[in-house]
């Protein structure tokens, strides 16, 4: 019966991880507030006369940017919603457990990826 131990990363581990999210999510919110101020800021970032040919270029690609970064924006919402995840899957201790197949995900690719949810085995048997 001792294979119903549940596997999962240690109190320490978590904490470790639980740093990095924090980390990324602050920096996560500081880009979209960026991105959210970008385009809801008319395209006039202050740079009237300051720079005459950025100007010409700025009111060719305006439409174009505000798209691009009404985008860049919903997935930096996704990205840190999908953070904020991992951080509940610390609080109750599921982080870091492929959903597929129920082994722990590398740690380093946790680090990288810290919102991972499937392990690198489980994400190639999707493609």
């Amino acid at each position: 019966m001792a294979e119903d131990v549940k596997v999962r990363y240690s109190d320490a581990d978590l904490a470790m991880f639980k740093e990095i999210i924090l980390e990324k999510v602050e920096k996560a919110n500081k880009d979209l507030e960026l991105l959210q101020s970008s385009y809801k800021n008319d395209g006039n970032n202050g740079t009237d006369d300051t720079s005459p040919t950025f100007k010409a270029f700025e009111e060719g690609s305006e439409t174009m940017s505000k798209e691009a970064n009404t985008q860049l924006a919903i997935r930096q919402e996704k990205f840190v919603r999908d953070l904020k995840n991992a951080l509940l899957r610390i609080e109750n201790k599921t982080y870091g457990i492929c959903r597929v197949t129920g082994k722990l995900i590398n740690p380093e690719r946790l680090k990288l990826v810290p919102h991972a949810t499937l392990s690198i085995e489980a994400k190639n048997m999707q493609s």
